[in-house]
């Protein structure tokens, strides 16, 4: 039921009693039932649902104003691997915008792809609806836990690296690392305790990531990526080989 202001509204269902505020929801899919289906079913969790057929029709959009998340298709019409281009062009428009791919491609050279490119989650089309909406909740919680102010919140420093948990920000030796909600919240799970080994599933649990296990690996590279570009020394984040990862206790 629907509030005076109209912003929420609570459905009951397999996933008990939800409720979500008004935010904007960005499908790209090429397959015009299944666009159909998703939108339908967001918008009666509340949700405002825009649907995009192609990637340039989709891309010309954000441009002029970014949804709050985006779930996009691999293949998009006749470009094989659209979904992957309007990943990275989504990304350079915003390091925070969630992003979910949602298609039928299930290898792991398509997962470790996607998730290279920015993503923050992969799914395959054969989830169910409402484990859909979970994945979509739990994003949003993730990105509200960073967004709003926090009593007592203070920067954490690691040595050249500061993290700012009221903006979602990161910087090694005073320039800005652009970072993906999901990678944030691996990065500030690992630094918290320098030189303790967390393992995938630790990870998973304290950072709330919505990913299984494997394609943690996939986030931690494109992390150290990222702070290689900034600095082509760094070697702070640790592979414990047969346990996990660590942040360098003398970083």
């Amino acid at each position: 039921m629907a509030d005076i202001a109209g912003t929420r509204m609570a459905i009951p269902g397999r996933l008990g009693t939800i409720k979500a505020m008004k935010r904007r929801i960005a499908i790209v899919e090429d397959e015009p039932a299944i666009l159909a289906n998703y939108g339908d079913h967001l918008r009666r969790y509340g949700y405002e649902v825009e649907g995009y057929r192609n990637r340039p029709d989709a891309l010309t959009a954000f441009r002029q104003r970014l949804p709050e998340l985006v779930i996009i298709d691999v293949g998009l019409g006749t470009e094989i691997e659209g979904g992957f281009d309007l990943c990275r062009e989504t990304r350079s428009l915003s390091a925070f915008v969630p992003i979910i791919f949602l298609t039928a491609r299930d290898s792991d050279s398509d997962v470790i792809s996607g998730l290279r490119l920015g993503a923050d989650d992969y799914l395959t089309k054969d989830i169910s609806l409402p484990h859909l909406v979970a994945r979509i909740t739990a994003l949003f919680r993730r990105v509200e836990a960073l967004t709003e102010p926090v009593q007592g919140a203070k920067m954490l420093e690691r040595g050249a690296l500061m993290l700012d948990p009221d903006r979602m920000t990161a910087t090694w030796k005073g320039e800005a690392v652009s970072l993906t909600v999901t990678e944030f919240w691996i990065l500030h799970a690992l630094v918290r305790f320098p030189g303790h080994v967390k393992t995938r599933e630790q990870l998973l649990t304290e950072a709330k990531a919505e990913v299984d296990e494997t394609t943690i690996t996939s986030h931690v590279k494109r992390m150290r990526k990222k702070f290689l570009m900034v600095d082509p020394r760094f070697d702070a984040i640790e592979t414990v080989y047969g346990a996990g990862y660590r942040w360098h206790p003398n970083t």
